[in-house]
């Protein structure tokens, strides 16, 4: 423990020599009263509240924040989908000794709730049972107010993705609206955002020690404006972004290119946004883990499993990681509607060889491992061990992946094959699977095909995930993905890998409908592309305008906040329904609509029976004179 803890480099990550040490019995982290006097707590220094249910794995927020700060020497409870209609349920654990850690959990609570349609979904992966309408909508805001009734006077510090892409004022696709950041309407003190170890570290620390705990990176607060940085980067004013005129969305659209240009990793500005008298304060980013540091956090002592009280219950989102091992985070790709970036952060770290093989072999010793590692991988597999060799503070700027892979960015895949090799070779491990997906221009650099051959003969489940998203380069420009031909050449390549390893493998290529920049007509060139190919999507997204991304502002402004170029948006419900189903056109439920959309781009000759054609004539319409007599 303390060998490890000399690896680390501020001083709030010390041990203290007199805490609390993790439980040695792999024993979740305490739920009820029962658990906590069981380890001799009179009461939890933080408590956790999630919208997802606690399952003690290291792919679920909570129990990894929960375990880092346990490893600290804080005691730690989990409030995990209180009933957030009864202020009982927040008291179940008693008063917090330093803070509450608000999170709405590993997925955005509306986007949880309805579908980009706005339909009510009844089902949450995060839920066991996976039953629907657990977490609120909302649910930062709504856990934050049941806190302070349940025990007011403890300071609330707000993370996970819901909070941290909404830091700044953001636009609210559910109310088609320009919110406040969403610490004012919480009403918290504060608010850690991206990949929160070192923050929180700094906040537990300063108030165990009675410290200010002002002006820590990776933290956002609410100052009064007399008190705010003099030096800060300041952004137009909540009052201005949300003004629904076109000095409003160009100020949006201006605020969003100086969040994405001056805030990323490495990043020393003070970003300042006003609210009426008040003034948001957002830190500078926090300094990326190391890898020797993040090898620390992956070997706490997770359980890897759903606290017991949950009993036979299922819970999908585990069920589907549960045999996973997370080998990188971060994702350098920065595509336009992605979050990842915005959360994760655009620097990759990797876990070393010895890290992962270490908590492979720890998987290989639980009773219910069978053989098969569902996934060795990240947000995108390919990117573990890429490195930029000027590193982030010498960068001069340009993106990472687009228009073309950075010549500065190191593609190797060395390290990777590396680790794939040694994972094959580890004792129970019979299949080690990558489901992740694989960024396809990234797979053909720096010794693709080698890399090629290895996953398709090791590590390939029958089927590979990739995200072309689109094939118009029009669309894929607004996007920020890589053009047309770069995922021709990938297939194509991919193919010729599988009928020399003799696999029946084939490829899911996720694809996006309604994304900003993307007409009729695009979609019409997407589903001919796809008709002539032969290939029928089944993994389609309905564009979401996550908040902080530069598609969103996109969405909401129709300018690119980059360039400043008016960019087509299919803003309404039918805009968007008519996109669709030109993806889905191959489904009889969506013939209909597909008919309407081609009418309406001008393309009826790709109605018919032909082999050309996208959807058969639909039954003879009635003419608007016997509407009108009937």
């Amino acid at each position: 423990m303390n060998a490890s803890a000399e690896l680390l480099t501020s001083p709030c990550w010390r041990v203290p020599d007199t805490a609390p040490k993790p439980d040695a019995g792999l024993r979740a982290l305490p739920m009820s009263r029962r658990e906590m006097e069981e380890r001799g707590w009179a009461e939890c220094d933080v408590v956790i509240v999630s919208g997802d249910a606690y399952v003690d794995h290291p792919s679920f927020g909570a129990a990894l924040v929960g375990r880092w700060l346990e490893w600290l020497g804080y005691r730690v409870g989990i409030i995990a989908q209180p009933d957030f209609r009864d202020v009982e349920a927040f008291r179940v654990l008693g008063r917090p000794r330093l803070f509450w850690g608000i999170t709405a959990g590993n997925v955005d609570s509306e986007l949880a709730r309805l579908t980009v349609m706005r339909k009510v979904r009844h089902d949450d992966a995060y839920t066991p049972g996976g039953k629907g309408g657990r977490r609120p909508p909302n649910a930062t805001i709504v856990y934050t107010s049941m806190a302070r009734q349940a025990f007011k006077g403890v300071p609330v510090v707000l993370g996970g993705v819901e909070a941290s892409l909404r830091r700044f004022a953001y636009y609210d696709y559910w109310t088609d609206k320009v919110r406040r950041s969403i610490l004012f309407d919480a009403k918290a003190e504060l608010l850690v955002y991206g990949m929160a170890e070192r923050a929180l570290a700094e906040v537990a620390w300063r108030l165990r020690e009675g410290s200010a705990w002002h002006g820590i990176a990776g933290t956002a607060e609410i100052r009064k404006a007399p008190e705010s940085p003099t030096d800060a980067l300041r952004l137009p004013s909540y009052e201005l972004v949300s003004a629904l005129t076109e000095a409003g969305r160009q100020a949006f659209a201006d605020m969003t290119r100086v969040i994405h240009l001056k805030h990323g990793a490495f990043s020393e500005a003070v970003l300042t946004q006003a609210h009426g008298d008040r003034e948001l304060v957002v830190h500078p980013p926090i300094q990326p883990l190391t890898s020797a540091e993040l090898d620390v956090i992956y070997a706490l002592p997770f359980t890897r499993r759903p606290h017991p009280s949950y009993g036979r219950e299922r819970i999908p989102a585990w069920d589907m990681i549960k045999d996973s091992v997370t080998t990188h985070r971060g994702c350098y790709a920065e595509c336009a509607f992605c979050a990842i970036a915005q959360h994760q952060g655009r620097t990759v770290v990797s876990r070393s060889q010895a890290s992962v093989l270490d908590e492979l072999g720890r998987l290989t010793r639980d009773p219910q491992f069978h053989g098969t590692v569902s996934d060795l991988g990240g947000p995108t597999a390919n990117m573990y061990g890429t490195v930029c060799r000027l590193g982030r503070p010498g960068c001069p700027g340009r993106s990472c992946l687009f228009p073309e892979p950075c010549p500065n960015l190191d593609v190797s895949h060395a390290r990777l094959l590396g680790l794939m090799r040694a994972a094959r070779r580890v004792p129970g491990v019979n299949h080690a699977f990558v489901t992740s997906g694989v960024r396809h221009d990234l797979a053909l650099a720096g010794g693709g095909p080698e890399y090629l051959r290895e996953l398709v003969e090791h590590h390939v489940c029958g089927l590979l995930k990739i995200a072309p998203e689109h094939v118009s380069d029009t669309v894929l420009q607004a996007m920020r993905k890589p053009a047309r031909r770069s995922y021709e050449s990938f297939t194509a390549a991919y193919r010729e890998c599988v009928q020399r390893a003799g696999k029946p493998y084939s490829i899911v290529e996720y694809f996006i409908s309604g994304h900003p920049g993307c007409t009729l007509a695009d979609m019409v060139e997407l589903a001919c592309y796809l008709h002539g190919k032969g290939i029928e999507p089944e993994q389609v997204q309905d564009f979401y305008p996550a908040p902080l991304t530069l598609a969103a502002a996109m969405f909401h402004t129709g300018l690119d906040p980059l360039t400043g170029k008016p960019v087509t948006v299919a803003k309404t419900d039918r805009e968007k329904s008519l996109q669709r189903a030109l993806l889905l056109c191959h489904n009889p439920e969506f013939h209909d609509k597909a008919r309407e959309a081609l009418r309406e781009a001008g393309r009826e000759d790709l109605i018919g029976t032909g082999k050309r054609c996208l959807v058969p004539p639909g039954r003879a319409r009635s003419t608007g004179r016997a509407r009108a007599g009937g």
